[in-house]
C-alpha cells in the first residue's frame, strides 16, 4: 500500500493511501489543478488591471482626443459616449459637464440660448 502527504496552498495537509496507481493517479490530478499563483497574488493583479471607467474619465478621453476643439452641445456630447458603447442620461452628463467647466478643462460658450462646450 502506498501512502502520500500532500500540502495544499492554503496550507492544508492531506495524506493519500491506496494502491501505488491510485495514489499516483490522485497526485497527478492534484497537481495539474493546482494553480500557478496564490489567491492573493491573483486578486492583486486582478484589481491593478481593473480601471474604474465611469462617465468623468470617457469626457475625459473625448477632452484629450481632441472631440472638442469645435463646440459641441451636451446632445453632441451624449451622442459620442453612446458611439463607444456607454449609454448615459443627459441629466447625468450635464452636471459632469459643467464640474469639466469649473476645473477648467472644458469652456462653455451660450449660443441661441443653449451650452455648448469647447475644450
Amino acid at each position: 500500500m502506498a501512502k502520500a502527504q500532500l500540502v495544499t496552498a492554503e496550507g492544508t495537509k492531506v495524506t493519500v493511501e491506496g494502491a501505488p496507481d491510485e495514489v499516483a493517479a490522485l497526485v497527478a490530478k492534484l497537481a495539474a489543478g493546482k494553480p500557478s499563483q496564490s489567491k492573493r497574488e491573483a486578486s492583486k493583479h486582478r484589481h491593478k488591471s481593473r480601471a474604474k471607467v465611469g462617465p468623468v474619465s470617457l469626457i475625459s478621453d473625448l477632452i484629450g482626443g481632441g472631440f472638442f476643439k469645435k463646440p459641441k452641445e451636451l446632445s453632441a456630447v451624449k451622442l459620442a459616449l453612446e458611439e463607444q458603447g456607454h449609454f448615459y442620461p443627459a441629466t447625468s452628463l450635464s452636471p459632469i459637464l459643467l464640474r469639466l467647466v469649473r476645473r477648467r478643462s472644458l469652456r462653455r460658450i451660450k449660443d441661441n440660448g443653449r451650452w455648448q462646450y469647447v475644450g
